[in-house]
């Protein structure tokens, strides 16, 4: 299950690679293609929150109640998340706002796509570098069989960067190299 996670970080990560990408080309006044913005968010959106996060929140949730964890760190995760699904959502509704033509002001659209790019990494660094280490260390063979047991009926393909490109994301597939 951690694999998965990190693997999906990994995904991420190069997703918002491209998001600051653009962002830099947004600073610079270039064009942008914002469907291909929209496309990154939509797959985060649907993803991320419905998959990644729960995923990462059943363990999580195991670790701190068996396991002693400081009230901050504690609730750090399940805010973080939190936040970025609010993020997300905004942004989001940014884009389609833009798609509809919308007048939506470049510098603002900018600062919500760059706080979004920046929360989400920082967000992903601190699980590789504090939560992930501390439950790998924490959480014994029989705990990894109890977890797997749990989340055996929430299997999922990865619709982007799994075996089979989803029709929705075949073009941002296309678009990052994938296919």
């Amino acid at each position: 299950m951690i694999a998965k996670i990190q693997q999906d970080h990994r995904n991420m990560m190069q997703l918002l690679q491209v998001l600051e990408a653009k962002v830099n080309l947004l600073k610079e006044d270039k064009e942008i293609d914002y469907r291909l913005i929209k496309s990154i968010i939509s797959y985060l959106k649907n993803y991320a929150d419905k998959y990644h996060h729960p995923m990462e929140d059943l363990i999580y949730a195991y670790y701190l109640k068996y396991r002693v964890v400081k009230d901050q760190v504690a609730n750090r995760l399940a805010d973080d998340h939190q936040h970025l699904k609010v993020l997300t959502c905004e942004l989001d509704d940014m884009l389609d706002m833009i798609l509809l033509d919308a007048i939506i002001p470049k510098a603002l659209f900018t600062e919500k796509l760059a706080q979004f790019v920046s929360n989400q990494k920082s967000h992903l660094n601190y699980e590789e570098q504090d939560i992930l280490p501390a439950i790998k260390k924490s959480l014994t063979a029989d705990d990894w069989i109890h977890l797997s047991l749990e989340w055996k009926h929430k299997e999922y393909v990865d619709p982007l960067f799994g075996a089979n490109i989803s029709d929705e994301f075949k073009s941002l597939a296309t678009r990052i190299n994938l296919a």
